[in-house]
């Protein structure tokens, strides 16, 4: 059973940096999609980038496009989310997962998702 960990959230300035990596256990992730989502307390869970188990295809949520980038490193089963210019609203919890088979993960569901990691803070101070 893969177990994936997220590490590299904080706290940081508006206008700041953040990569956050996802590194899966215990199993090989390469050939799965693999999505990054976000999550306050008493929110649902939120898409925010998805890439493809090649890495040719990257998905984003309207509100981070152009900001934040999704990569994946197959040899170190690792994928990693670059967070730049970083708002306020960017806070929450992160977490990675890889996609459940047959479905249509790209569209950006939770539910298209399965193998959650526990998460990485990420504060933005205005």
């Amino acid at each position: 059973q893969v177990q994936l960990v997220e590490s590299g959230g904080g706290l940081v300035q508006a206008g700041g940096s953040l990569r956050l990596t996802c590194t899966a256990f215990g199993g090989d992730v390469s050939k799965f999609a693999m999505g990054w989502f976000r999550q306050n307390p008493g929110k649902e869970r939120a898409f925010v980038a998805s890439i493809s188990y090649s890495g040719g295809g990257t998905y984003y949520a309207d509100n981070v496009k152009g900001r934040f980038t999704i990569s994946r490193d197959n040899a170190k089963n690792t994928a990693y989310l670059q967070m730049n210019n970083l708002k306020a609203e960017d806070t929450a919890m992160y977490y990675c997962a890889r996609d459940r088979p047959g479905t249509s993960w790209y569209e950006g569901s939770p539910l298209s998702f399965q193998s959650w990691g526990q998460g990485t803070q990420v504060t933005v101070s205005a």
